[in-house]
């Protein structure tokens, strides 16, 4: 019976360090997830108002902290852009084929607000991101541009951001092709403002994004954390603890057998 034993400990051994490491891995994931642990959103931009733009944002929130990544293209040239962090309404954004309150239907800001809702971050160059920069047209990136900021939001906007709830709007459309914002029209959000300035150019919804969705570089535009290369590295220990369990309960059988 002594005997026995003896042989079973290292069995029992590798048993309790295995379970150990099983415990460590659901902590790992436990501590990521938890405590609102950190979320990353995608938004891939279509045009609005035929303005042949197009854009991908994606949004990194950790607590009420968010860094966001926006690439726009097909927009005006040598002219400054809205862009924000809309919510609320259906958290969609409007069809592209709506017919709006502007110019030979042009789709405004207002026309759609039913389905993006309303400005909630401003996506400035500076400054203030609330929602009270959103016509700051001399704080907004110019033309086709790449975009990136860190800062802070209120805890509604972090936890509907969190739900996967806004959408991303890009503003500012020449309709009339003539390489500048104006027209008779004025703007239903600023009546100082032509309404080609404020009139929404592309939109996109936010997703919360799945792993393999995320682009290369993901440390950099993803969660940055080394959650996935820590939990994996649990894993592999575990998988040589159960390879070690397995030998010691084979070599045990061996030796009962030759006795």
């Amino acid at each position: 019976m002594r005997t026995t034993t003896k042989r079973l400990l290292p069995l029992f051994a590798a048993t309790a360090v295995l379970g150990m490491f099983g415990a460590s891995g659901a902590a790992l994931a436990e501590g990521h997830d938890g405590d609102h642990g950190s979320t990353t959103l995608e938004a891939h931009l279509t045009e609005l108002n035929d303005s042949g733009a197009s854009g991908t944002a994606w949004i990194t929130l950790e607590g009420n902290e968010i860094t966001v990544k926006l690439d726009s293209a097909g927009m005006q040239a040598e002219a400054p852009h809205a862009q924000h962090i809309h919510i609320g309404g259906t958290n969609e954004c409007p069809d592209p084929g709506m017919e709006g309150t502007g110019a030979d239907g042009a789709i405004r800001t207002t026309d759609a607000a039913g389905a993006y809702g309303a400005v909630k971050v401003s996506l400035t160059n500076d400054g203030d991101t609330s929602a009270d920069s959103a016509l700051a047209v001399d704080r907004y990136p110019v033309g086709d541009a790449s975009y990136e900021r860190t800062f802070e939001v209120d805890d509604a906007t972090a936890e509907s951001l969190r739900a996967g709830d806004g959408s991303v709007v890009l503003h500012g459309v020449d309709h009339n092709g003539n390489g500048t914002y104006d027209g008779d029209q004025m703007s239903d959000l600023d009546p100082a403002l032509p309404s080609e300035a404020t009139d929404p150019a592309a939109c996109g919804t936010l997703d919360v994004a799945q792993m393999e969705q995320w682009p290369e570089g993901g440390a950099e535009t993803g969660d940055g954390t080394a959650a996935g290369i820590e939990q994996s590295g649990v894993m592999l220990a575990g998988g040589g603890l159960l390879t070690a369990a397995a030998a010691g309960g084979i070599a045990l059988r061996r030796r009962q057998t030759e006795k």
